[in-house]
């Protein structure tokens, strides 16, 4: 069947019907509406049409149809219309960053908080690098004597870290110095994730008495790496999605609630990096928590080859459009004042 443009315009409504009410829509709604000109059976045939294209469905208690995951997608690739914010939800970000904030993260922190507050749904905000993955460049160990030692980690991005380690049992110099050869044999130039045990136990032979450290001085490069890679995770609002009809099952609603978490802020979507703004539909997720909800999410420039990212999760139902235009003016005063530069008057 073809996407006719009546099918277009009946699909539009639909969906912005039920962005708004939450409401099945059915034949006798849209025949109300002074953009269809036709009788509703007409309209009724229509809707069963797109039902079989796969871009409506039909609860069972209900009469009227609501937007499936493809009738989303085809809304917001092909009929969805920009948003424009209105002048007082601009001058509203544009004061809020006139602000004095004393660093970035309270200035992130706060971005997310406005969002949150705008949209009403659940934020993200997140910081990742641009740079290479974080790995140990080279392990140094100084004996300091047959109970101590130090450990020096030097990292790709050149951090240099040390530790003080003090032994419960005596340990040769010469056996520390020969571990942290075979260290830098086995665990140089891999991240954090590539440690494997494999690894560890050919280090631990080749070490003898003194493989008993390995797992000592791996735990400390870990730990390195990882405050390398800190994403700067905040989340605001995550009570929001209690307001929503789609989350008054209890069980759906704590299954969200617990996914949206620092943990699995690694999980969560990112932008793409061929597009400004990211809308991620339904069952597009690729986290079974994320499958019933949609995430629309953007990043923008930080510096020093560092990237935020601002995320907005709700319902499948939630205005794409409005979203995704708050999104993109918060994203763009926060890359703004973090190049020390002035958010400008609204000009609608």
């Amino acid at each position: 069947m073809d996407m006719s443009e009546r099918k277009r315009s009946i699909l539009r409504a639909v969906i912005e019907l039920y962005i708004k009410t939450a409401e099945p829509v059915g034949s006798k709604t849209l025949v109300q509406m002074p953009d269809f000109h036709v009788s509703s059976a007409t309209l009724r045939n229509e809707m069963a049409e797109l039902e079989i294209m796969g871009y409506l469905e039909h609860p069972h208690t209900s009469a009227g149809r609501v937007p499936t995951a493809q009738g989303y997608r085809f809304y917001v690739n092909e009929l969805m219309n920009a948003y424009r914010l209105s002048v007082e939800e601009a001058e509203r970000v544009r004061l809020a960053f006139q602000e004095k904030m004393a660093e970035l993260g309270n200035m992130i922190t706060k971005a997310g908080r406005m969002l949150s507050q705008m949209t009403q749904f659940p934020v993200y905000t997140m910081s990742s690098s641009t740079k290479a993955v974080p790995t140990v460049k080279r392990f140094e160990l100084i004996p300091v004597d047959a109970y101590s030692f130090i450990i020096v980690i030097m990292t790709n991005t050149d951090v240099v870290k040390n530790r003080l380690v003090r032994l419960p049992f005596p340990q040769h110099p010469e056996g520390i110095r020969g571990l942290a050869v075979l260290l830098n044999r086995y665990f140089t130039d891999l991240p954090a994730k590539d440690f494997s045990e494999e690894a560890v136990e050919r280090c631990a032979a080749a070490a003898g008495g003194a493989g008993a450290l390995i797992a000592i001085v791996l735990e400390f490069a870990r730990q390195v790496l990882d405050a390398q890679t800190d994403r700067g995770f905040y989340l605001t609002g995550t009570s929001n999605i209690l307001n929503y009809p789609e989350y008054q099952d209890v069980n759906k609603a704590r299954a969200l609630m617990d996914f949206l978490t620092e943990e699995n802020s690694g999980k969560l979507p990112e932008p793409d990096e061929r597009d400004n703004v990211n809308i991620i539909i339904g069952p597009e997720n690729v986290e079974k928590e994320l499958r019933d909800s949609s995430v629309i999410v953007v990043s923008y420039d930080i510096g020093e080859g560092q990237k935020g990212v601002l995320g907005v999760v709700g319902p499948t139902r939630m205005d794409y459009a409005k979203v995704a235009a708050r999104l993109s003016y918060i994203a763009q005063g926060l890359k703004r004042m973090l190049q020390g530069e002035a958010l400008p008057p609204f000009e609608p």
